[in-house]
């Protein structure tokens, strides 16, 4: 959920504005759809066969939705996030629902799992908040076995509707703009950027993850490779099949849509060791 530089303090801590708003959010159906949907489009994309139990990293997991989620299919879940209230959260509502998940307060830069110990790694809206983000990267890697998968979803440079600052066409300001503006949600203004300890500070394309994810042994889809044409009527397929084969209509694809989504695979003929 947030994340904070290796090198400062870490503020376990949550401004009560942030974790109402999250508590009251993590239970709507809109939210449980969301990460439904999300669990489903990594197992028919990495598992086609089924059934198979996976080992799944669940990197800040905030109040536990998503854990919750994969742990009812029968997966071994690992959740990790910074923020103690939400996570003491995620405890409770997992204990209730009596489901074993193991839930650990840290970093994402600092991953407190062995070297590919994990088949699935989601880090939602998470990127963006981590000062180290490349290190958050390599941690990913490294837990990640062979043939395992990383799902992302992050900020957008290319489209101007976000929702990680209360500011009109925020995704396009100039840097030392941004600069200013996250100096400000971090001091007097914490509404800015809707409460958060450690608000969003980076802005990525999928270009520019594909290229990153690529060099560490990835091969990488995007949201319109993700999308199941076999729901959609023919005009639609139409329409992802024209975006997914001409580059200027996927680039114009991602420009319209807030938010950046990258599901990556790594290749069983990488070596960590190499990066």
């Amino acid at each position: 959920m947030t994340e904070v530089n290796p090198a400062q303090a870490l503020d376990h801590s949550s401004h009560t504005e942030f974790y109402d708003y999250y508590a009251k959010q993590s239970l709507t159906a809109a939210a449980r759809e969301r990460f439904r949907a999300i669990r489903d489009t990594v197992l028919r994309v990495s598992s086609p066969a089924g059934n198979r139990v996976f080992d799944v990293a669940d990197i800040g997991c905030g109040a536990g939705t998503q854990s919750l989620l994969w742990a009812e299919l029968g997966h071994r879940v690992h959740g990790l996030d910074i923020n103690q209230p939400l996570l003491e959260l995620a405890r409770q509502r997992a204990n209730d629902a009596r489901c074993s998940i193991e839930f650990r307060i840290g970093s994402a830069v600092a991953l407190p799992w062995d070297d590919k110990s994990m088949d699935i790694c989601l880090a939602i809206e998470l990127l963006e908040h981590v000062q180290d983000w490349q290190a958050c990267v390599r941690e990913f890697t490294r837990i990640l076995r062979p043939g395992g998968v990383l799902f992302m979803t992050t900020s957008s440079r290319l489209c101007p509707l976000q929702q990680e600052f209360n500011l009109p066409l925020y995704s396009w300001y100039p840097s030392p703009i941004k600069r200013y503006c996250e100096r400000l949600a971090v001091t007097t203004h914490p509404q800015l950027a809707n409460y958060a300890k450690y608000p969003a500070i980076h802005w990525f394309s999928f270009y520019q993850l594909k290229r990153q994810l690529a060099r560490r042994g990835f091969d990488s889809l995007d949201r319109f490779d993700l999308i199941n044409t076999r729901q959609k009527g023919i005009v639609a397929r139409g329409i992802v099949k024209s975006i997914r084969n001409v580059p200027p209509l996927r680039f114009l694809g991602h420009l319209a849509t807030p938010g950046t989504t990258i599901l990556s695979t790594k290749r069983t003929d990488y070596l960590t060791t190499t990066v």
